[in-house]
């Protein structure tokens, strides 16, 4: 069967006339059946404002085609309602007397055959000249009409020329069809122009997502774009940041091109950038942008907080407080009195000098601070300042850049100060520290900012320092051991831990602690301590305070029996192979005379001998040297 195309215009016409006849069109009727009214125009025309936007120009120039000879143009969308009418006014005055207005419809079910409504039924281009049109009012005419797609292929409009029947000319309707297609192009390149922005909309929102600062630049160091989380990091505004260079905010951009020139890494570095602020450290990594022949173009950017990225290998790294108050064992006054200041204290931003003797849990009073104060989340960084080699501290509390010295890793390191930014620093044993050095750390606590060796530029930062001493730091103030000026800097909020001799009825709550800690870490059974040995215990001097103990505790457990405290000494065969009791001199002498059999048993072989003991080499090393045990030969 033909299509509609293919058949004659006569034929073609009478399936038309058959078509509106089903409508129930009458042939006299002279206005359209559905004219909107204005509420509901108001909303059609701003729900098919794109497709108006995209023709008004088109239909413009198509009217200035015929301008004077009683044209006029339409719009109507896709169900056929007018939209925007142009044209001659003479000819205009006989449409707006037929209410061919925007809104009223145009389609064939509304007013019968007509190039708009007809065009729209048919799918294609089409003229309807004359009688060809259903209703008489319309004879007058000839209209040009043709259907608008969108991208997609689905119609979306219609455009309309019409005029006296003796004005119309054979290419007329060329004419709508070329400017119909000059509509469909604008609207495909605007389809794409809004997918683009839709898709720039999504990047953008992508970017500003990710907690890192996100920049592009030339290769010459113009910046391209930037995300909200790098406007924040330097200080700027959008504008502002975009006429910036690259040189001037990061120091290092050179070494950056040249490593995306060269195909080298620049990766996870901590580079100084002048913010609008302050001169700061952020952690960058680097990422060339390459052309179609892949040599690079530019460069993108990812800065990220230093303060994020360390805080988040802190995390991975155990950099944690973990002790807390409650696992300060005690009911003595000494220690309760210490407990309750440090807890008042935990939240103030002043600096806290801890003093007691060596083993009196200085760390752990401070790690208990840490975790009662509001940076519990925050690093807790430690640093002996007496197990350090002088030539190392410097570099290990206040970090360096690239090239300070020989050895100096590339791209520089953070100290101590920095790593613990946020957080708390804990010097232990500051009284070991150099006096050079304690200058530079008045300075640093004084004005909260730090220099790394080798580096021109001051760097903010926010710690809590927690200092600690076995030593009188008074006395070796009067000594000239010590700074008075950096000893009252520290000793804003003194703490005092008494010695487990000023304590001891704290001794029994001890060692039932630590015999039930000890025994589920080394998966061994608790040992029963009668009430008369118990006194004896807290009858000693205890001159390695709580470490001492927890050490002759765990000796026990490993041991399974009880050394007596107070028998004269024994050899060491005797403390470990007797059925009676051992009879050492002191608890000191007992544990070193269990090592010096282990170590006699085992040939003198370290891993060995731990193993016996139920310690770990380090463990036994410490003990060695603590209990300054001598070895005429020691192996692995």
């Amino acid at each position: 069967m033909a299509s509609d195309q293919e058949l004659p215009a006569a034929d073609r016409a009478e399936l038309r006339f058959r078509r509106c006849a089903g409508y129930g069109i009458d042939p006299s009727q002279v206005y359209s059946r559905r004219i909107l009214g204005e509420a509901e125009l108001r909303e059609r025309l701003a729900a098919r404002r794109d497709l108006i936007v995209a023709a008004e120009s088109f239909i413009a120039k198509l009217y200035d085609l015929v301008r004077g000879s009683g044209f006029f143009a339409m719009l109507t969308d896709e169900e056929g309602c007018i939209l925007l009418v142009i044209g001659d006014e003479s000819i205009l005055k006989v449409a707006f007397a037929l209410r061919m207005v925007p809104g009223a419809y145009m389609d064939e079910a509304s007013i019968g055959t007509n190039a708009m409504g007809t065009a729209l039924a048919e799918g294609r281009p089409v003229q309807i000249s004359g009688r060809e049109h259903f209703i008489e009012a319309y004879h007058r005419w000839t209209c040009s009409g043709a259907p608008i797609r969108d991208s997609g292929g689905r119609i979306i409009g219609a455009l309309d020329l019409t005029g006296d029947i003796e004005n119309v000319h054979q290419h007329t309707l060329g004419m709508v069809v070329a400017a119909v297609y000059a509509i469909e192009k604008i609207i495909v390149l605007d389809s794409k122009n809004e997918a683009l922005k839709e898709n720039s909309r999504f990047v953008a929102a992508l970017l500003d997502s990710i907690e890192a600062g996100i920049v592009s630049a030339s290769l010459d160091g113009r910046i391209l774009t930037v995300n909200r989380q790098a406007l924040e990091m330097f200080g700027f505004g959008r504008e502002e940041m975009l006429r910036a260079r690259m040189g001037d905010l990061l120091p290092r951009w050179g070494e950056v091109v040249g490593a995306s020139l060269s195909g080298t890494e620049f990766q996870n570095e901590d580079v100084p950038t002048d913010s609008r602020s302050n001169r700061l450290y952020f952690n960058l990594s680097a990422y060339p942008i390459r052309g179609e022949d892949a040599s690079p173009t530019g460069v993108i950017l990812v800065f990220k907080d230093v303060k994020k990225v360390r805080k988040h290998a802190n995390e991975i790294l155990g950099r944690r407080a973990v002790y807390t108050f409650d696992k300060i064992i005690g009911v003595s006054r000494g220690i309760r009195e210490a407990v309750d200041f440090a807890r008042k204290v935990a939240d103030s931003r002043s600096t806290i000098l801890i003093t007691g003797e060596s083993g009196t849990g200085k760390e752990i009073f401070a790690q208990a601070i840490q975790n009662a104060s509001e940076r519990r989340r925050e690093a807790f960084i430690v640093l002996n300042c007496g197990a350090i080699p002088r030539t190392l501290i410097e570099s290990e509390l206040f970090g360096y850049v690239e090239g300070a010295f020989t050895g100096a890793n590339r791209g520089g390191h953070p100290g101590k100060f920095e790593i613990a930014d946020g957080g708390t620093l804990f010097l232990d044993e500051i009284g070991e520290m150099p006096l050079d050095l304690q200058t530079r750390l008045l300075r640093v606590i004084e004005e909260g900012t730090v220099m790394r060796i080798g580096d021109n530029r001051e760097v903010p930062i926010d710690v809590r320092i927690i200092a600690a001493s076995n030593k009188d730091l008074a006395t070796e103030v009067e000594k000239g051991n010590f700074r008075m000026d950096l000893f009252y800097r520290l000793n804003v909020l003194p703490i005092h831990i008494p010695p487990l001799r000023e304590r001891k009825e704290d001794i029994p709550l001890l060692v039932d602690y630590y015999m039930k800690k000890i025994s589920r870490k080394i998966n061994k059974k608790p040992v029963e301590i009668d009430g008369d040995y118990m006194d004896r215990l807290v009858g000693l001097e205890w001159p390695g305070n709580i470490r001492e103990l927890e050490n002759m505790i765990e000796l026990i457990i490993n041991s399974e029996r009880l050394p007596d405290l107070a028998a004269p000494a024994r050899s060491a065969a005797a403390i470990r192979t007797s059925p009676g009791p051992a009879e050492p001199s002191s608890l000191e002498d007992a544990e070193a005379a269990f090592i010096r059999q282990a170590l006699a048993d085992c040939g003198h072989n370290i891993s060995q001998a731990a193993k016996r003991l139920g310690i770990g080499r380090t463990t036994l090393y410490r003990k060695i040297e603590l209990l300054r045990l001598a070895s005429p030969r020691m192996e692995q």
